[in-house]
């Protein structure tokens, strides 16, 4: 019987013929969410004999089975010792128990604060709570300084709004989920990110590709999941404070209480705000906007591991405000008219979610689970005399039923979806509404050799009111090819309808008009996206002077059959939607080196190239404000803990930029007229934090220590209503150096 190297079976004591029957099975452990997972390590015997052997890293063993062999001792330590009665030799699936006698044990490992996984057949990144210390991490969408698959950047120079991008596409191109379940989308495309608190985040997990048809068919160049604080599992009391020099203050405070054996519940209050005016570049255009936001969340969650049922219940409200525009404009009076110009959007949002789940008592492999949502989103704004008004209202339910066929190698995931959305958009003096409604079906298929070999297969169908009837087929393979050397495949489609004006507010904020070429399309005149997304990695683990590197490379494409172009080029005065007709591709290479330097020092290194390019009525070329060359670098430090549990952290994370185009302007005035593409430009970020104890710390940091600023990021800042005014143009940051402090109690 031949071994691999790097024991992907289990190492026999004895030597096994060719012909003799084998026994295998699956040990197994369940965590306080009925997760199911392998156990690596645990020591399986024939009672009375010499014959044995270890599970691999899935959980999986194999032994010779002979008809006297009628006990399989199981052992492992920290979990009861089980002994299985065998009457003939078929697959096994058992779970081990912890025991309750056990001392403490100290294993000397130190997960890391992000990883990307070696098992998973996609690609798949997790992002844990320790990296989200890293920075002032104050909402979801600056959660990704100090990861390098993700792109975060400045959408215009006066909503302060953060935008990010993966393989070089938009959010709007993301699918972006909230425990699995769509929360950033529609209507809140453009600031939904920032209404997610940093604090509330447990993790996150980044998918790069095409996701599972498990979670529909919006998803194009990837995903990302946040999972939020679990009552059960979170602190009785946490609080954090911040504050910048920008005038930001900050207020977490969460509340969790165990309310009986299988019942909890969990408070989470968020208020922001900013009040004073700043104007660093003198343009006499605010830097970042004024704003105020009350974000409230409260979460009810029910565990019994004994039945197998498990469920959330979420009820969440939001209400937030921004002002900007030019300093003195009187907002007590907008309606009015000034001669001054003024930014103001007000945000509320109603939402509440659900999620039940089911795993089999005596079948741990099969569960069934059911995920609701439904959320209300206004949005009432106006910039200048542009106004521009939203309400979205949404319902999605989501069942999946999975289970195995014949053994744990072969599973399967299949279930019924449906989404509604109602649109309600007043944009400048016209009036747009929609209803969309679809109904879906998927199956998805996972074979597992135990070995190199992991598949999975998946095709939905769906049926929507104004896409039609369509096919979503997605691919993802993962081949071991020596040790941990992994090779991971992924291919797939996806389809959205492209909510124009909200994802692209920004245009609102200047003096160019919009155009719709219509295409007898059934949204705005226009045929819904729709793109194929190829991906090859590749991860491998070296080991190096004792040390351990953690090497990876990515390589994405994305081809769109169908896109809504927009089109800033045809003239610096407008701007132009309209589906494509010719070529739409995005071109993504990543490698990335993780490391620990010495003991407790933790380096990061990536270096990213991006060719994304369309055909627009001037030809094909380069996307505009799109970087080309991006380095990324992190280094993590922190202390050994003194006697009362105290030490120190230090974080750098420095980013270059590349050149990148510049959307053309030759048909303005010399006055009005931008370089044809921006200058490179750095980013350094740093953080200190001392933690006194395990209930108590503080953190001081400064973004952008560099002081890199775009000049003249609005174009036209002296006549905000003439033809050539423009604050769209936005490459670097607008705000110089920024510091920040803050502190963490928890109890």
């Amino acid at each position: 019987m031949k071994k691999r190297i790097g024991c992907l079976f289990v190492v026999f004591v004895s030597m096994v013929s060719f012909s003799q029957e084998n026994i295998k099975g699956m040990i197994m452990v369940k965590d306080t969410q009925n997760n199911v997972s392998g156990l690596e390590g645990v020591s399986v015997y024939w009672l009375g004999t010499t014959l044995g052997g270890i599970t691999n890293k899935k959980g999986w063993f194999q032994l010779p089975y002979q008809r006297e062999y009628k006990q399989l001792v199981v052992n492992y330590v920290g979990y009861k010792t089980d002994t299985i009665t065998v009457k003939n030799p078929k697959t096994i699936h058992h779970f081990l128990k912890e025991s309750n006698s056990l001392e403490e044990v100290f294993i000397g490992t130190r997960k890391r604060a992000s990883s990307k996984s070696y098992l998973q057949p996609v690609n798949h990144i997790e992002i844990r709570e320790a990296e989200l210390l890293k920075a002032a991490c104050c909402n979801l969408s600056e959660s990704f300084e100090t990861n390098p698959s993700i792109d975060v950047n400045y959408t215009d120079a006066v909503s302060g709004n953060k935008q990010i991008k993966m393989l070089g596409l938009t959010s709007p191109y993301l699918l972006i989920t909230q425990e699995n379940i769509p929360v950033v989308r529609g209507a809140s495309q453009a600031y939904g990110m920032s209404f997610v608190p940093g604090t509330w985040i447990e993790s996150i997990q980044i998918t790069k590709g095409m996701g599972s048809v498990a979670n529909g068919f919006e998803s194009i160049a990837g995903q990302i999941n946040v999972e939020i604080q679990k009552p059960s599992k979170s602190l009785p009391f946490y609080i954090n404070m911040y504050g910048s020099g920008t005038g930001r203050y900050e207020l977490n405070t969460h509340i969790n209480r165990q309310v009986n054996k299988n019942w909890s519940t969990g408070l989470f209050l968020h208020g922001n705000k900013r009040t004073t005016a700043i104007d660093r570049n003198r343009d006499l255009f605010l830097d970042v906007p004024k704003s105020q936001q009350i974000n409230v969340l409260n979460r009810w969650q029910y565990t019994n591991l004994k039945t197998g049922w498990v469920r959330f219940f979420d009820i969440s409200y939001l209400k937030d405000r921004k002002e900007s525009g030019q300093v003195g404009f009187d907002f007590k009076r907008p309606q009015l008219g000034q001669d001054l110009y003024g930014i103001q959007l007000e945000t509320e949002r109603v939402a509440a979610a659900s999620k039940i789940g089911y795993v089999f008592k005596d079948k741990p492999y099969q569960s069934f689970g059911i995920q609701s949502s439904y959320s209300n989103y206004v949005q009432k704004s106006f910039f200048g005399n542009n106004k521009y008004d939203i309400e979205h209202e949404s319902f999605y339910v989501n069942s999946i039923f999975q289970s195995i066929l014949g053994s744990t190698q072969h599973k399967f995931k299949t279930g019924i979806s449906l989404t509604y959305d109602r649109y309600d958009e007043q944009v400048l003096l016209q009036n747009y509404q929609r209803d969309e409604k679809s109904i879906g079906g998927f199956f998805e298929y996972t074979y597992d050799s135990l070995e190199a070999l992991i598949l999975v297969a998946g095709l939905r169908m769906d049926s929507h009111n104004l896409l039609g009837n369509f096919l979503t087929p997605r691919l993802h393979v993962r081949y071991e090819s020596w040790d941990r050397g992994v090779f991971k495949f992924a291919f797939g489609s996806g389809r959205r309808t492209a909510n124009i004006f909200t994802e692209h507010q920004k245009i609102f904020a200047s003096t160019r008009t919009f155009e719709i070429e219509n295409s007898n399309g059934a949204i705005y005149g226009l045929q819904p996206e729709k793109a194929w997304n190829y991906g090859l990695s590749y991860l491998q683990e070296i080991q190096l002077f004792g040390r351990k590197i953690d090497f990876s490379m990515d390589f994405f494409r994305t081809d769109f059959e169908k896109q809504v172009v927009v089109d800033y080029d045809s003239s610096p005065q407008k701007v132009l939607f309209y589906n494509l007709e010719g070529d739409s591709r995005a071109d993504a290479l990543q490698l990335e080196a993780d490391f620990e330097l010495f003991p407790k020092f933790d380096i990061r290194l990536a270096y990213k190239y991006y060719d994304i390019k369309m055909d627009y009525k001037k030809g094909f070329r380069e996307v505009p404000l799109q970087v080309k060359n991006r380095w990324f670098a992190s280094m993590s430090y922190q202390t050994l803990q003194n006697d009362k549990g105290g030490l120190w952290k230090f974080d750098t994370t420095i980013n270059w930029l590349g050149a990148q185009r510049l959307p053309d302007t030759k048909d303005n005035p010399l006055k009005f007229q931008l370089t044809k593409n921006a200058p490179a430009y750095s980013l350094v970020h740093a953080q200190i934090t001392r933690v006194f104890s395990d209930k108590f710390e503080i953190y001081l940091g400064g973004e952008n220590l560099g002081n890199t600023t775009q000049k003249n990021p609005v174009l036209g800042s002296d006549r905000p209503f003439g033809d050539y005014f423009d604050t769209t143009i936005v490459y670097a940051p607008v705000v110089g150096r920024m510091f920040y402090g803050g502190l963490r109690y928890k109890l």
